[in-house]
């Protein structure tokens, strides 16, 4: 079996330390994690972490269930496995000279990156997209001088009907989460 990075989600209780028990499931059982997002969803009482680590089939099975059994784990999705739309951000300091500006710029342009900042040379750029356009992107503009380079890391949710939603009783807010089990 292929060992390929896998896009995992996992609705939480949004309260102190369970990311670090996340984290230590994963450092415990040697396992590595490539990319880490968290933040709460609509409702704040839940967070939504967004794990991108190595695998193949069985080990991205195990961590699965592995996480299913942490008590503040309400759901938790392989994303990998059906059609996802994955997105992550990079800013990039970049040393600009005056010569080379003209042609910088057609390549932000035909990337549809955004320039964010500028200052005494230095332009920081943000990209957008998959993690393939972020990463051509910094490679285009690496000529150039990257002198700093930043990335978001992965978040991701499934196309389509994939996720349905359930109801908190207490706010009568609704929140996503996989409704296959």
């Amino acid at each position: 079996m292929a060992v390929n990075n896998h896009t995992i989600s996992v609705l939480v209780s949004n309260e102190v330390g369970v990311l670090s028990r996340i984290v230590d499931l994963f450092s415990g059982r040697g396992y590595n994690i490539e990319s880490l997002t968290v933040a709460p969803t609509l409702d704040d009482i839940y967070s939504r972490v967004t794990i991108v680590t190595p695998g193949d089939d069985d080990v991205i099975e195990q961590i699965c269930k592995q996480l299913n059994r942490l008590i503040p784990v309400i759901k938790v999705a392989n994303l990998s496995i059906g059609e996802a739309i994955e997105y992550e951000i990079g800013l990039i300091k970049v040393n600009v000279s005056d010569e080379n500006r003209a042609e910088f710029m057609n390549i932000v342009a035909q990337a549809n990156a955004k320039i964010m900042d500028v200052s005494d040379k230095i332009y920081t750029v943000k990209i957008d997209g998959d993690e393939k356009q972020v990463q051509t992107f910094a490679e285009l503009i690496r000529p150039y001088g990257i002198k700093e380079f930043v990335r978001s890391g992965r978040v991701a949710i499934t196309k389509g009907n994939q996720f349905s939603c359930f109801k908190n009783k207490k706010e009568e807010t609704k929140i996503c989460a996989n409704a296959a089990e």
